[in-house]
């Protein structure tokens, strides 16, 4: 398959998978409390999807290196539909936490496998270009698939998780009959001597640098995601509606800035000058949230954030494949591990520092800017000393 006819499906395989993850969002709570959920329970329930992302997302990354990429891509995607299917037959809650644990363990195989699986089929020139696609699909997932389950729920509130099943069913068959494998077999030998390279060894690699740098973004924008509601009804006497629909433009702005200009970016700047951009542009919205007085400055400044934010993983993505010349699976699930640790930390973090002052986790997210964006000039600083300076472009 080539790289023109690929990254469309990929895109389709992305966007499927996030719909039916993106379905069950508005009714999980509720749902788990007809189960007997308790407010501590509940986040626990959120939570551990993202802790066994975790834990397993380097794991999967790695074994992609050495059985191929479209296994895993099998397996994480059958496994997330299985989970809902066991979300929706549940009668009591520890099935449901059975069920989360289960998707959170297979499903943390699809995103470090169809990253690698855009390295593998891309040139370096081209790499932020697919990472953008991959990226924008997550972000028209997340967009859609809300609103979608909102609508099945007036049926149930066990239908969305049903839908859910069924269309990551359909997005397996998807990948079974139209994806080809990327990694050749002769190539997957030459990456068994990454994968055995000790867990604690990767931490002193180059690329650690990225990975930190993806963490602090990811801390600042689950913090933010946490608390803007909140942040929004006090400031502006904004409800769930205008919210919804916040967050659905935020969400459209990130999504086509992703796929329509982040390749046309890095191959004109390199990776390094947008990752720059973004997070610049990321602390200026958080500045401008801070003014946020009605539902127009909200959309503006939250799209603005969205748009900084949305190009930062994408090129961090891409660089990291380019800097980790073999086991693009290991360094691409080493990177959904950081920032899955983002996302356990970061809402529990902003909602701690709301309870301190309303515009304090927006006040910090310009301060954990500034230091991914210091994480990035210690990268580049590394890195120029290793290659000659016509080699620096991708870094600048």
């Amino acid at each position: 398959m080539t790289t023109k006819k690929a990254l469309p499906v990929l895109f389709a395989v992305m966007f499927f998978v996030m719909v039916g993850f993106g379905i069950i969002i508005p009714v999980l709570p509720f749902y788990a409390e007809e189960l007997g959920a308790s407010p501590f329970q509940l986040g626990l329930l959120m939570a551990v999807y993202s802790i066994m992302q975790f834990i397993f997302a380097p794991m999967w990354g790695r074994l992609s290196d050495r059985v191929g990429r479209k296994p895993l891509m099998l397996l994480g995607i059958l496994g997330l539909s299985f989970s809902f299917f066991f979300m929706a037959l549940a009668e009591e809650l520890w099935v449901l936490f059975a069920a989360r644990i289960l998707g959170g363990f297979l499903s943390s195989a699809n995103m470090p496998t169809v990253q690698a699986y855009v390295a593998d089929i891309t040139s370096e020139e081209d790499r932020g270009k697919g990472m953008g696609i991959v990226g924008a699909a997550v972000g028209l997932g997340f967009v859609f698939g809300p609103a979608i389950g909102g609508i099945f729920s007036q049926m149930s509130l066990a239908m969305p998780f049903y839908v859910a099943g069924f269309s990551s069913l359909v997005t397996f068959l998807l990948v079974l009959f139209v994806v080809k494998e990327s990694l050749p077999q002769g190539e997957r030998g030459q990456n068994v001597a990454a994968e055995k390279i000790p867990f604690l060894q990767s931490f002193k690699s180059s690329l650690t640098i990225l990975y930190f740098l993806q963490f602090f973004v990811s801390i600042s924008l689950a913090g933010l995601e946490a608390t803007f509601a909140y942040f929004a009804a006090e400031r502006a006497g904004l409800g769930t509606v205008e919210l919804g629909y916040i967050f659905m433009i935020m969400g459209f702005a990130g999504a086509l800035v992703q796929g329509g200009l982040v390749g046309r970016m890095t191959k004109k700047f390199g990776e390094g000058i947008v990752i720059q951009i973004g997070i610049i542009m990321s602390a200026f919205g958080f500045g401008l949230i801070l003014l946020v007085d009605n539902f127009l400055t909200a959309a503006i400044f939250l799209s603005l954030f969205g748009i900084g934010n949305g190009v930062i993983r994408p090129s961090v993505s891409a660089l990291i494949t380019k800097t980790a010349t073999k086991g693009y699976g290991r360094a691409t699930g080493m990177l959904s591990s950081f920032d899955s640790l983002g996302r356990i930390i970061g809402p529990p973090f902003g909602g701690w520092l709301f309870s301190i002052a309303v515009g304090l986790p927006y006040i910090t997210g310009i301060v954990l800017s500034a230091v991914a964006f210091f994480l990035y000039y210690v990268y580049y600083m590394q890195q120029k000393k290793k290659v000659p300076t016509t080699a620096t472009h991708a870094l600048k």
